[in-house]
């Protein structure tokens, strides 16, 4: 009998801690920025709590994106350097689940324009303040459906030898 009352406690704790995955996709919903048809394509490996990155973003992609987003197709792909970015994984994964939502780049926007800020807690009230579902955000980002979608991304930048960020591709 205690072991059965255990075991049932023990059952219990465990589901309650794991978040549903009802509704969220382990795919990466993220489309590329631009034109998708452009003979160019730029792609960009970065991280989202490195600031050369944010630099980057702020003073070279965005103006390039609104200057030439009709004759490029601009990729992001999450290269998160976990060793000295803490928050660079979970920070690419919120984006991702973002994306699900179709706010990959507001996202990105403004998580490197707030990149002082980011914490665990920032990541959700962003989320509220791009008028995500919360709901769900929040439910994807606990479950970590994303985590192989962004490792996937680091993997293929480790695999060209890549070992900081920003780095571009054209």
């Amino acid at each position: 009998m205690r072991f059965t009352l255990s075991f049932t406690v023990l059952s219990c704790i465990l589901l309650a801690s794991c978040a549903s995955s009802a509704g969220i996709s382990k795919e990466s919903s993220r489309i590329p920025k631009g034109n998708p048809n452009a003979i160019v394509t730029v792609k960009e490996f970065s991280d989202l709590q490195c600031p050369a990155c944010r630099t980057v973003h702020l003073q070279v992609v965005t103006p390039i994106i609104q200057n030439y987003g009709d004759r490029i197709r601009f990729e992001f792909k999450h290269f998160p350097l976990q060793s000295i970015h803490p928050f660079a994984l979970p920070a690419a994964m919120a984006s991702e689940c973002a994306a699900d939502q179709g706010k990959f780049w507001e996202y990105i926007d403004l998580a490197y324009v707030n990149q002082d800020e980011l914490s665990t807690p920032a990541l959700e009230e962003w989320a509220s303040e791009l008028s995500l579902d919360t709901e769900l955000f929040a439910r994807c980002l606990k479950s970590k459906v994303k985590r192989d979608t962004v490792l996937d991304d680091y993997n293929e930048a480790r695999d060209i030898g890549l070992s900081g960020t920003p780095t571009f591709f054209v």
